[in-house]
């Protein structure tokens, strides 16, 4: 299998050798790296990758071959792309979807799923039980189901996974578009502590006039350090998924803060906080932040603001391993809760229409742990946001 990996990598024009492709087979073969796609992708680039320059050119090889598989934890198996492979989509009616039943909670359904593993052994299309596509199965792609495992589909349709088994790529949200409603920017001025900071290289002219007529008229020039909006705010991003929707008017208020926050600082996170964030959505697979570094570097003097959607599973919340991404060891409800004991003054803002929240429990759950300090992103939720902050 690994021979057309070898020269996948060439016509990418990674510099790979015989020699170092053997040194790889070699690895491998001392289980050096063992059923984890993200432990192979990390032996592999160190074996065949000698240089850095070349990563780029390893890593689209890699996506076009291996198609950006993960396992999931605690899930040990492999399953064959021809399993999933993409015939027919399911379109069902909404009284259609409302005859299909989940398999009635977190638990269930990891235990089915490896349950599935085991006895599975061909291809399925259409079907309700087993791992495959365009059916109403909990496992597999294309279908639908209230509560699921989607695995090998391109992009979300229903928002009803409850995991993903599939490497998904993000991208940072631009802070440097242009504000299309130019008072998301008023909006966010209302949350000011002015102070002058720094070296003194602006004009006093007040001063300099009452100097100067105390000098007799000789010319006194009096400096003062610039006048800076002097609030510092943590600011934490959802990004992926269900946000896709908002990606626009996400980065009009990521561009906004930027503009008019000198002291803040930012962090992406996927669908709810858990015990790692990250900076840069492209190396968010190998450059982790961990929340407790997060909270013990800014002090209790930050504003914190979380924007999300909050539109998920519940179980990425209340459940320890609930996230859809990975196997969290603590409920995201946990984080949340201590992110809430270290910064007092904190807001949640939802860019989903607050006229759509009473129909999502994630967003319920979510407000309560807030404290009901949750804001639409629109020029009024952010008023009332701003103004939360400010007390």
């Amino acid at each position: 299998m690994l021979i057309d990996f070898f020269f996948t990598l060439k016509e990418f024009g990674a510099p790979v050798s015989i020699k170092e492709f053997l040194v790889l087979i070699e690895a491998l073969q001392k289980h050096v790296a063992y059923c984890s796609v993200d432990d192979f992708y990390y032996l592999a680039r160190t074996c065949l990758v000698k240089d850095e320059k070349h990563f780029d050119k390893f890593d689209r090889a890699f996506a076009k071959y291996f198609k950006g598989v993960l396992a999931i934890d605690g899930v040990v198996a492999e399953i064959p792309e021809e399993w999933l492979r993409h015939m027919a989509d399911k379109y069902l009616s909404e009284e259609e979807k409302a005859l299909i039943e989940s398999l009635g909670g977190w638990d269930k359904l990891m235990e089915t799923l490896k349950k599935r593993l085991e006895e599975q052994k061909g291809r399925h299309q259409g079907g309700s039980k087993w791992i495959g596509t365009a059916g109403t199965s909990p496992f597999g792609a294309y279908g639908y189901n209230p509560e699921g495992i989607r695995i090998g589909q391109n992009e979300s349709r229903n928002r009803r996974a409850v995991k993903v088994w599939d490497k998904r790529e993000y991208k940072n949200y631009d802070d440097q578009v242009e504000i299309g409603i130019r008072n998301i920017k008023v909006a966010l001025r209302r949350l000011r502590k002015f102070a002058r900071e720094g070296a003194a290289d602006e004009l006093d002219l007040d001063d300099t006039v009452r100097s100067t007529a105390r000098n007799a008229g000789w010319l006194d020039l009096k400096m003062v350090p610039e006048r800076h909006n002097a609030v510092k705010v943590l600011l934490f991003l959802d990004v992926g998924g269900s946000m896709d929707d908002h990606v626009k008017v996400c980065e009009e208020l990521f561009s906004a803060a930027r503009t008019e926050f000198k002291h803040l600082d930012h962090y992406y996170f996927h669908n709810f906080l858990y015990e790692r964030v990250w900076k840069d959505n492209r190396r968010r697979f190998n450059e982790k932040i961990p929340t407790w570094d997060v909270m013990h570097k800014y002090g209790h003097d930050y504003k914190l603001v979380v924007v999300g959607d909050a539109t998920m599973s519940p179980y990425e919340i209340t459940y320890p391993g609930g996230s859809v991404e990975h196997t969290n060891p603590e409920a995201g409800a946990v984080w949340l809760t201590r992110m809430l004991e270290v910064y007092e003054h904190a807001v949640w803002i939802n860019p989903q229409p607050e006229a759509h929240w009473p129909y999502h429990e994630s967003i319920e759950i979510t407000r309560q742990l807030m404290g009901g300090r949750m804001y639409g992103l629109t020029i009024d939720g952010l008023d009332r946001a701003m103004r939360a902050l400010s007390k």
